[in-house]
């Protein structure tokens, strides 16, 4: 199975999550998120229609090594 467009990383130490895009057949980082909002935003300026619907669907987004809608470490 193909993995989602969307990935969120596991929380760096420092806290926020990269927050990667497969788009034009490459990943590319859109930057590091540090709460729902950020993500939202980020996923707007990516071109995603309605993001805020698409975050808990695993077909889009993939949460990495923490919990989803976690954003810092520990």
């Amino acid at each position: 199975m193909e993995s989602a467009p969307i990935v969120v990383h596991r929380p760096s130490p420092s806290g926020g999550r990269r927050v990667n895009a497969h788009r034009n057949g490459r990943d590319e980082t859109l930057d590091l998120a540090f709460s729902d909002r950020d993500l939202v935003v980020f996923l707007e300026a990516a071109g995603v229609t309605g993001p805020e619907l698409i975050l808990d669907d695993p077909a889009w987004v993939e949460w990495r090594d923490a919990g989803t809608h976690q954003w810092t470490a520990g």
